[in-house]
Order: structure tokens, then C-alpha cells, then sequence
């Protein structure tokens, strides 16, 4: 996939996004959420039917869909397929500046989720090491920014690696195929990859790279559709606090949905996931503005954007601080 038809399938058809958006807030009986195994909290929710229950009483219908990325879980948005979606925050905020009409006004974890991957035999043992490489990443996710700014940090850019652009299960194939000499991974592939296959190291790691889990809502949803925003924030708030004081029964939920092993499941909930601030605020807003120039170098955003005047249209702080 060229940059240009990353853009267009990412953004770039803003008519259309703003018909959707208007399409999610007409007083639809049915609200749309993803799920994902990335975003522990859609997994408990829907494993205990309290966004059905938030709804009971309503006669409004709740649909599922999975999101396998970012990058899909903004096609849902751009498209109107779902009113709730679940992204990391460079990806939502790319998605915002490209001109899809989502807002944020809940960080569903803050997760150490992605790290640069390889098997001990390609030698490979730093970013400096990548230059010449193929590398799978999934573009528009948060595995793919981080993968930039490790990059970067290395003096080094795109251009010097091959990016082989694959869905995360799929780049996490690749890797143990030897198709790609690394993978830029994510949880709960990374974890497993990590702990299942003999030789397979994280080899860069940078906690401050990963950049939070978002819970992007229509603007239109918002807007027509206030109460049905609340309950789905009163649900998420309930399945937060559930996992917060149940991590091993979580890990189960996480562990049953992706069908991986408990192990995996545990390391991903309990050692790489902070589910204590779930209202964004100034540090989103700042590592956002703080990384914004990426979108505008790597050409992910139209010619004329702003990614950083954009950030204070996506983040807002008041919507969940009610609920919370």
C-alpha cells in the first residue's frame, strides 16, 4: 500500500466521513462499539453484557465489531460502521487532522503494548541494526509510530527500512516465517511471540512511544445521541473498575477471547496495562502535539493539516469527568 492510497483509505475522503458522522447521530436503534483484544475493557464488557444492560431499558440494539487495529477501528469510524471506536492516540489523532469526525473523551488503558521484535539468529540487537531490513508494521497503528520514532532516534528514517505492511496476527507470522527479519508487534501477538517461541526477544523497548488507548466517539453520536454516549461511558467505567479489582478473572476474559494461553493473557493485562486514568487530559495532549511532526514528515497527513491545532478538537476532558 503506496502513502497516497494509505491517506485515502485512512482520512482523506472527508465528504464522506462527515455523512457518516451525521448518519451516527439520527436517532439510530442501534449503537455500534468495537471490541478488541488490545483494549481489555470492550472484552470484559462484552463477556458480561453490561453495554446490553446499560441499554435495556431503551429498546436500542448494541452491535459489536472487532477491531484487529487502529487502522480498522478508524475505517469504522470514517465509514459510520461504528460509533465507538477503539484506537491508540496518534492513530485517532491522524484520523481527526485526515478529516474523520471523532472525539476522545475516555482512555480505555495507558499500555506498554508495542516493542520492536526479532529472533536471536537475524543478529539483529538495536534500531541501528534494522537499516537495509524488512520490517513488518501495521500502518496507522501505534506499532508503526513507534516504530518511526525508534527510527528516528537511531538517525535513522522509513526510507531505510523495507515496511512490509500487515495486519499484527499476520506481521507476527511473517516474523516466525522469516519473511521479515522484524516486527514492529503488539499485545497480546508480542506477548504470546515473547513467551511461546524460543529465540524471539523484544529488543527495543520505550514505554513513552506507546501512545495510550483511545476511545474515539462520532462527533455526531455526541452530539444527537448524548444519553446513549453516557450509558456506553457509564458501562466502560463499570467494566474499568471490574478489571482494576479482578486482574486474574480479566486475564481469563482476555485469554478466552484472543485464545491464547493464560500466561500470554496475564502478562498482557497484568504486567503491560495502567487502567488508573481513564479521563484524558494534559499529558495526552502534550505526548500528542509532542508527536504530530511525524504525521506531517511521513507524508500521513493531507498537505494542508495541522495535526498539532488539532489535538484540543480531539481530546475532550469534560464529557467523562461526570461519569468517572
Amino acid at each position: 500500500m503506496d502513502r497516497r492510497q494509505f491517506l485515502r483509505g485512512t482520512g482523506a475522503a472527508i465528504g464522506g466521513s462527515l455523512i457518516a458522522g451525521c448518519a451516527g447521530g439520527g436517532g439510530s436503534e442501534t449503537v455500534t462499539v468495537d471490541y478488541a483484544y488490545y483494549n481489555p475493557v470492550s472484552l470484559v464488557l462484552r463477556e458480561k453484557g453490561w453495554l446490553e444492560a446499560a441499554f435495556a431499558d431503551t429498546g436500542t440494539d448494541v452491535e459489536w465489531v472487532l477491531s484487529l487495529g487502529s487502522n480498522q477501528a478508524n475505517e469504522y469510524a470514517q465509514s459510520g460502521e461504528a460509533d465507538v471506536s477503539s484506537t491508540a492516540g496518534i492513530a485517532a489523532l491522524m484520523a481527526r487532522t485526515n478529516g474523520v469526525p471523532i472525539t476522545t473523551p475516555y482512555i480505555y488503558s495507558e499500555p506498554e503494548w508495542t516493542a520492536l521484535v526479532t529472533f536471536r539468529e537475524t543478529g539483529i540487537e538495536s534500531v541501528a541494526d534494522l537499516e537495509g531490513s524488512r520490517v513488518a508494521a501495521t500502518r496507522g497503528t501505534d506499532p508503526y509510530f513507534f516504530l518511526l520514532q525508534a527510527l528516528d532516534d537511531a538517525g535513522l528514517g522509513e526510507e531505510d527500512v523495507e515496511v512490509v505492511n500487515l495486519q499484527h496476527p499476520e506481521g507476527q507470522s511473517a516474523l516466525v516465517r522469516g519473511e521479515v527479519d522484524a516486527w514492529a508487534g503488539l499485545d497480546p501477538h508480542m506477548a504470546e511471540l515473547e513467551l511461546e517461541h524460543d529465540g524471539a526477544e523484544l529488543f527495543f523497548r520505550e514505554p513513552r512511544y506507546n501512545t495510550y488507548g483511545f476511545l474515539n466517539f462520532l462527533d455526531g453520536f455526541l452530539a444527537d445521541r448524548t444519553e446513549d454516549a453516557t450509558r456506553v461511558l457509564e458501562a466502560y467505567e463499570r467494566g474499568r473498575e471490574w478489571a482494576v479489582e479482578n486482574p486474574e478473572a480479566t486475564a481469563g476474559i482476555l485469554a478466552d477471547a484472543s485464545e491464547m494461553s493464560r500466561p500470554v493473557a496475564e502478562r498482557v493485562f497484568t504486567q503491560r496495562n495502567d487502567l488508573s486514568e481513564p479521563i484524558p487530559g494534559d499529558a495526552h495532549r502534550e505526548l500528542l502535539a509532542d508527536l504530530s511532526p511525524i504525521l506531517e514528515r511521513e507524508g500521513l497527513v493531507t498537505d494542508d493539516a495541522d495535526p498539532a491545532a488539532d489535538v484540543d478538537d480531539l481530546i475532550d476532558s469534560e464529557f467523562a469527568s461526570e461519569v468517572v
